[in-house]
């Protein structure tokens, strides 16, 4: 959840794993085993959707990632092909556009013949308080991750059922059970995403589309840099294993979900979070003085 301005004091650490590490990271998953499929990832220049690309082209896959900034984008692509050698295509584009999305799926079956995976991880939000989001704070969040969200759901499930192809569509959500403080509008917009998921996994099951939602809880990414350094130091409190997750949690959670061990699930969600759903809260922006019931 990056915040708008980077703190410009010095860090103790630097959050996130770096391209070699993606690149030789140990995962459970067998060499080649998403060979000849293809996955196209949103968000996929940086952070978890950066791991994703990485893992999914070492296990065989064609990538095609999309983003807002071309050069995030044109720099995953090169790292994966330098140190995984996938082929991996991208594209600039903003998912809040219908439009732009049908031209993505077209380039995807254009560069790689097929699309089979579409894990929706694009997405954004800003720590506030709720009674301060300005209208247009409040629509940009819903749009992109909820409205945005479903046009590629929709345009990748309608392309699946022209070609009559099954396919995989995996959601990266939030934590919403029990609420989500300072980030209120994500809160709406992945809740509406999981129950979406939920309902259209049921009316796709005929057509062999799965739905699943991946829920992560407190990832190291290189995100976590724009926060305050004391903030970012309490993140690894929200769990009881006090603990961060790291990128590989998530990303292999997809994999999971995408690939045959995954065959029988759909309209689930996976949450991935050392028990922060049970435990407690994150506080995106610093818990406010009247939470803070430390003696």
């Amino acid at each position: 959840m990056p915040l708008l301005t980077k703190s410009t004091m010095s860090r103790e650490r630097e959050y996130g794993m770096s391209d070699e590490a993606l690149a030789n990271a140990p995962t459970v998953f067998r060499e080649n085993l998403l060979e000849g499929r293809v996955a196209l990832i949103s968000g996929g220049g940086s952070g978890l959707g950066r791991a994703m690309a990485f893992l999914m082209s070492r296990l065989g896959a064609g990538v095609m990632i999309c983003g807002r900034r071309e050069d995030k984008l044109a720099d995953a692509a090169a790292a994966i092909e330098r140190l995984v050698g996938g082929e991996v295509g991208y594209r600039p584009m903003t998912i809040r556009d219908p439009d732009a999305v049908e031209a993505l799926i077209d380039a995807t079956w254009e560069r790689f013949g097929q699309l089979d995976i579409l894990v929706n991880n694009g997405g954004g939000q800003f720590p506030q308080a709720a009674i301060d989001f300005s209208d247009k704070g409040w629509r940009a969040v819903i749009d992109t991750n909820l409205n945005g969200t479903w046009y590629m759901m929709q345009r990748a499930a309608r392309r699946w059922k022209e070609q009559g192809l099954p396919g995989s569509i995996v959601n990266i959500v939030a934590n919403v059970t029990r609420g989500m403080p300072q980030v209120a509008h994500t809160c709406a917009a992945r809740a509406g995403v999981i129950y979406l998921s939920k309902t259209v996994s049921t009316e796709w099951a005929p057509l062999d589309i799965r739905v699943n939602c991946v829920s992560p809880g407190s990832i190291e990414t290189e995100g976590f840099n724009v926060y305050e350094e004391s903030h970012a130091a309490e993140f690894r409190n929200s769990n009881p294993m006090r603990r961060l997750g790291d990128a590989y949690d998530i990303a292999e959670a997809v994999v999971y979900l995408s690939a045959a061990s995954g065959k029988f699930i759909t309209g689930e969600v996976l949450t991935v979070d050392g028990g922060n759903q049970q435990w407690g809260d994150v506080w995106p922006a610093g818990m406010p003085d009247y939470f803070d019931i430390k003696p």
